[in-house]
């Protein structure tokens, strides 16, 4: 394959490189005034990427750059979503940090900068290019976090994820380094190969495989290495928990896959139980520690966890309908996550922003569309059907059923009850409760769209396109088998 025709199929990622580099620059000439014209850019940017992506000829699973990334029909399906996901978010950001110094130019570029190490994360063939990846989403994911410089609070989240983060990407890095050593290769074809004729003899490769799940585990946040996950939500600005709590979680669920479905596939009996008893903690962390929280960020903190404890249940049934359900599960979550954030971001007085859930008391008599549409997000994300997220948890528990692990389908169902209690009481408050001051009605357009039109795509109208959905995310599974 000669350069030229490796260069085709990363035309996406060359896409978000240079532009994220060539707007830096046009931000620097153009002054801090430049955020609005910078942002309006960067969406730019992202759709010439979803462009390149959807309308590219169908691949069928090449390699590029000595094999260290793979272009597939799995790889163009997450980077899609992330690429649309990325838009949305910059669109309510404007709001936001409208009239607000910490509103810079560079905040979009940041965002694009993330999605390229995203990009660079799904399509990654090795364990140099997973490190790479994850390491350029973070740095840029980490000045997110504490890019309101005048606030206490988003300068300790930026400070906790950093440190963390470093902290999992030395767990991770060391894990790597075991696995090259114990195989003597980097590529997750070659070690696949070593660990299907080795089978469970080789303990090195296994202790550096664990070491692995480890780090990628924090990265989708999931129990028990969850705990930088609330005060970080908390603190970062909204729209910034917004992206947080749905691109990356999708971009390391998608590498958690490609790594164990592609390098360890054979060693499935070796880290099933692993990923089981993970899910099985994340989802009961995240129902229980919810319960108690008032501030409804750090209620979202929580309810991320447990959802990527259903979604780990289909990574742990090891099949291609698994990784298919997980793929329609992180698709549906997302969409009702940034809807519920824009919901968030809609909660707006005088005096700035609210995320005490009792702010939400009787909403229903001082801004019913705001209420309906909160009020279908979060019956979606309870799994109550027939919302679109009740089809996203059948789909999970089908495949954990399908394969032998029934128990994990019944914790599954058990926890999911419990998380529908918190979910509902945010419901009882809306409809029920004496009305509290009432927000601010003018929120911007931006907002407004991306709410109105998350409600409606996890309403019953999903159900029609539900099949569409399953289709493209079967046959992005199947590249992966």
């Amino acid at each position: 394959m000669t350069l030229v025709d490796m260069l085709s199929y990363a035309y996406p990622e060359l896409v978000l490189a240079i532009g994220s580099m060539a707007l830096l620059i046009t931000g620097v000439f153009m002054g801090e005034n430049s955020a609005q014209k910078i942002s309006l850019a960067s969406i730019a940017v992202l759709a010439i990427a979803v462009a390149f992506v959807v309308f590219r000829p169908a691949v069928g699973g090449a390699t590029i750059f000595a094999d260290a990334f793979r272009i597939d029909g799995f790889s163009e399906f997450v980077k899609t979503v992330l690429y649309i996901t990325a838009g949305f978010a910059i669109m309510m950001s404007h709001r936001y940090f409208q009239g607000d110094d910490n509103w810079r130019f560079e905040y979009p570029i940041l965002i694009l900068l993330s999605v390229f190490g995203m990009s660079l994360m799904v399509s990654a063939n090795d364990l140099i290019a997973l490190y790479m990846g994850i390491e350029t989403q973070s740095l840029a994911l980490y000045v997110l976090a504490s890019i309101n410089r005048d606030s206490r609070r988003s300068t300790e989240a930026g400070l906790k994820y950093f440190v963390l983060g470093a902290l999992s990407s030395c767990l991770m890095l060391y894990g790597a380094s075991l696995i090259y050593g114990f195989t003597g290769s980097v590529s997750f074809t070659e070690i696949a190969k070593i660990a299907e004729t080795s089978g469970g003899e080789n303990v090195g490769l296994i202790i550096g495989l664990v070491f692995l799940i480890s780090g990628l585990a924090f990265k989708v946040s999931a129990a028990p290495f969850h705990m930088w996950t609330p005060d970080v939500y908390e603190g970062a600005p909204t729209p910034v928990t917004a992206f947080f709590a749905a691109a990356p979680k999708f971009a390391a669920m998608a590498l958690f896959i490609r790594v164990l479905m592609t390098a360890f596939p054979t060693a499935l009996a070796d880290w099933q139980m692993v990923i089981a008893l993970i899910a099985v903690a994340s989802m009961m962390v995240g129902a229980f520690s919810a319960i108690a929280q008032t501030n409804i960020k750090r209620l979202m903190a929580y309810s991320s966890i447990g959802h990527v404890g259903y979604a780990l249940m289909g990574l742990a049934a090891g099949t291609a309908p698994g990784v298919s359900s997980i793929l329609i599960y992180m698709t549906i979550y997302i969409v009702m996550t940034i809807g519920a954030f824009a919901c968030i971001l809609m909660m707006r007085r005088r005096g700035g922003l609210t995320e005490d859930i009792s702010d939400l008391s009787g909403l229903t008599k001082t801004n019913m569309p705001l209420a309906l549409v909160l009020t279908i997000l979060l019956f979606s994300l309870a799994g109550i059907p027939p919302m679109a997220g009740f089809f996203g948890k059948w789909y999970v528990f089908v495949a954990a059923v399908d394969a032998g692990l029934v128990w994990l389908a019944i914790l599954g169902v058990l926890a999911s009850a419990v998380s529908a209690y918190y979910y509902l009481r945010i419901v009882w408050f809306m409809w029920f409760d004496e009305p509290a001051p009432a927000f601010e009605r003018d929120v911007g357009p931006a907002l407004q769209m991306t709410a109105g039109v998350s409600a409606i795509m996890v309403f019953p109208i999903l159900v029609i396109f539900i099949g569409v959905l399953y289709q493209a995310a079967d046959r992005a599974a199947a590249a992966l088998f």
